[in-house]
């Protein structure tokens, strides 16, 4: 198998559907085999049954539902272990990237790359819907505390949903990386990093998706703390 997509999701009952529509009529038209692996990390709206539904009818589709929710890192492990495709990677399941940068990313690969990560701040990568200017000024000053912080030199954007691998290289990674959180993107590229990976940034068309249950104070603490245990995780890197 060529690829293999997995989609983490929690509560994403409303916003599944369309992902998976867009996703799966994309896919059909590539020359590549292909799964999608959705991870439900312990949604209670009804998620994994909307993913059952799209699933009876396209059987490259699955789901891996688990309880409670333990965090969007641990969801990507779980779909990596599943995972059957020689390059794997990941989406965000509100469907903020579009889809269509696969085949760039896909080219990269075939070509040698050993990740290729969506980067929202290239001036080729297209804002559709940004963010509230407060939301993207918070944003902005996060990811400049972040790549000094963690020595992230020439990775402009950590956070981007968009994440494709060589499959040997994302169970490496992935398989040392321990944070369950939002800032396991942070933990994977300095993983990457150290071991000498070669990631190649990729331009992308990105739209917000203001999520009412994101605390900006609330979520800025959780997500410091998280890189303080990354650091501490990997002190001798």
């Amino acid at each position: 198998m060529d690829l293999s997509l997995i989609i983490p999701g929690y509560n994403e009952a409303r916003q599944i559907g369309l992902t998976l529509e867009k996703s799966v009529a994309y896919l059909r038209e590539q020359p590549w085999s292909w799964e999608i692996i959705v991870v439900d990390d312990g949604s209670t709206d009804g998620m994994a049954a909307r993913v059952g539904e799209i699933a009876r009818a396209c059987p490259q589709v699955r789901c891996l539902r688990h309880s409670p929710n333990r965090g969007k890192g641990y969801a990507i492990r779980r779909g990596v272990e599943a995972a059957r495709g020689r390059y794997i990677g990941f989406m965000d399941a509100d469907y903020k990237t579009d889809i269509a940068a696969l085949g760039a990313a896909m080219r990269l690969l075939e070509e040698g790359c050993d990740a290729v990560i969506g980067d929202r701040t290239l001036s080729q990568s297209r804002i559709a819907v940004p963010r509230r200017r407060y939301r993207q000024w918070g944003s902005d000053l996060f990811r400049r505390v972040l790549l000094k912080a963690m020595g992230l030199r020439g990775i402009g954007d950590t956070q981007c949903g968009f994440k494709f691998f060589r499959a040997e290289v994302m169970r490496e990674l992935f398989g040392r990386q321990r944070v369950d959180g939002y800032m396991f993107d942070v933990e994977v590229l300095l993983l990457a990093t150290k071991s000498g990976y070669r990631i190649q940034p990729l331009a992308v068309e990105w739209r917000d998706d203001p999520d009412s249950r994101f605390k900006p104070v609330r979520g800025m603490i959780r997500n410091l703390r998280e890189l303080a245990r990354i650091r501490w995780i990997h002190r001798d890197l």
